[in-house]
């Protein structure tokens, strides 16, 4: 059951109802509940520029970084960096709380919004179903897919040795994501929806645009919030 949230909580803002980030972990959680209603899965109909978005810390500052590509080109077109503060505290389960305002404040700051974003974290496989892909995909209603590095919910049988193998999540007797090998050899990553685009969808473009391990707009933007 989603529990009843203080509406003042939103706020107007670009695209979408902005809301306040700091907020205690039950209005936190049941806003996640409720955000998590509004993801959609469908096809994308156009990619002429994928985005990647990352966070780095150095000491009390953060880093956000946006990196667009074209595609199928491949070819840098925009690079955006946005250094403050991250006001809510490290809690697994609530990353998007704490980094989802400075990369909002990035994403608008691109001349051309991207097709598609590739974000560090999950997208629905998450025990709210709101990952951080997914709360960005729904306030900028931009199509975007979670790419992370470690397991947040449910369970998977190990996909395959060779790039391209994969397996899928199942959390709460639902598919949530897929675990994805990028690199024949390599640890996979995770891969879920995070909204406006189709599990299927997400598998396939993250294991074209992966040369590594991640998917190489998310790979720059790692590198460039940690230059």
């Amino acid at each position: 059951m989603v529990a009843a949230i203080d509406l003042s909580i939103f706020t107007s803002g670009r695209a979408s109802p902005y809301h306040k980030w700091n907020l205690p972990l039950e209005q936190a959680k049941s806003l996640q509940k409720i955000l998590s209603l509004c993801v959609m899965e469908k096809n994308l109909e156009r990619l002429n520029f994928i985005s990647g978005c990352d966070i780095g810390i150095r000491g009390n500052v953060a880093r956000a970084g946006v990196v667009t590509f074209s595609y199928p080109e491949g070819e840098l077109v925009e690079r955006v960096v946005v250094e403050g503060k991250l006001d809510f505290p490290y809690i697994p389960g609530f990353l998007s709380f704490r980094e989802t305002p400075l990369l909002l404040k990035a994403i608008g700051m691109l001349k051309k919004l991207p097709d598609l974003i590739i974000c560090d974290g999950h997208g629905i496989a998450h025990p709210r179903r709101l990952g951080i892909a997914s709360h960005i995909g729904v306030l900028t209603s931009i199509p975007t897919i979670g790419v992370a590095k470690k397991l947040l919910c449910g369970s998977y049988d190990e996909p395959g040795f060779y790039k391209g193998s994969f397996t899928y999540i199942v959390c709460d007797n639902e598919v949530v994501g897929a675990v994805l090998r990028t690199r024949t050899g390599v640890k996979p990553v995770f891969v879920s929806v995070g909204n406006l685009v189709t599990l299927e969808y997400a598998i396939k473009i993250v294991n074209i645009l992966s040369r590594y391990r991640l998917p190489e707009p998310q790979r720059a933007a790692h590198f460039l919030v940690s230059g």
